[in-house]
């Protein structure tokens, strides 16, 4: 593994000339770095992913990336991060929303159902990486635990207490969007679309919850 020294760089440094013209999708530099690196580690894994492949398949120089990204663990914390904070930003403030916790639940769960679904590759995948359970990847556990917490404690003011079992499904039908894409659910011709997806797994919510235990 290649080891900490700081998480992701900000976009917009001047690193080296190209090697060929841009291959891959993103606003910037850094950008298409992480749309490479998601491919690779999902298809590869993380230990057998090099920056130097990470950096042929973006079409820049290995030194180049650095000046992004400093090390492949940076460059894995950025694309975790991509799969909780906004989710996370939600959960906050909707836990000061004066609305009913179901609605709020149901909104929270779209959100980040719909972050999982619709993005361009299956990073949810990364989450079964062995790695993640190092110390450098311990914020990210935090953020996710912290997720999960919240995803709890909305369950738990729909059916009436914490100890119902049913308040931890949320959290994970909504993680299930990460199996259906590996089961290659979203389907090419559209007969079941992120769209479809988010929807199921909402109504799914809502029926667990609002079934008689």
């Amino acid at each position: 593994m290649e080891t900490t020294e700081a998480s992701s760089e900000t976009a917009g440094r001047r690193g080296r000339p190209r090697l060929a013209a841009p291959q891959r999708d993103g606003a910037s530099p850094a950008d298409e770095i992480l749309d490479a690196a998601a491919e690779l580690f999902i298809a590869r894994g993380f230990a057998a992913t090099s920056t130097r492949l990470i950096a042929d398949a973006v079409g820049v120089r290995q030194a180049s990336l650095y000046h992004h990204f400093r090390t492949k663990d940076a460059i894995l914390t950025a694309l975790l991060d991509s799969t909780v904070r906004a989710s996370l930003d939600v959960a906050r403030a909707l836990a000061a929303d004066p609305r009913p916790a179901l609605d709020r639940l149901l909104e929270l769960a779209e959100f980040d159902a719909t972050q999982l679904a619709a993005s361009r590759w299956n990073l949810g995948a990364l989450y079964l990486l062995p790695e993640l359970r190092t110390d450098e990847f311990g914020e990210f556990r935090a953020a996710r635990t912290e997720l999960a917490d919240h995803y709890a404690r909305l369950a738990a003011d729909v059916v009436g207490r914490s100890d119902d079992p049913r308040v931890l499904i949320p959290f994970r039908l909504v993680e299930s969007v990460i199996g259906l894409r590996s089961d290659e659910a979203l389907a090419p011709d559209g007969s079941w679309d992120a769209a479809t997806i988010v929807h199921t797994v909402a109504d799914a919510i809502r029926s667990v919850l609002l079934s008689n235990p």
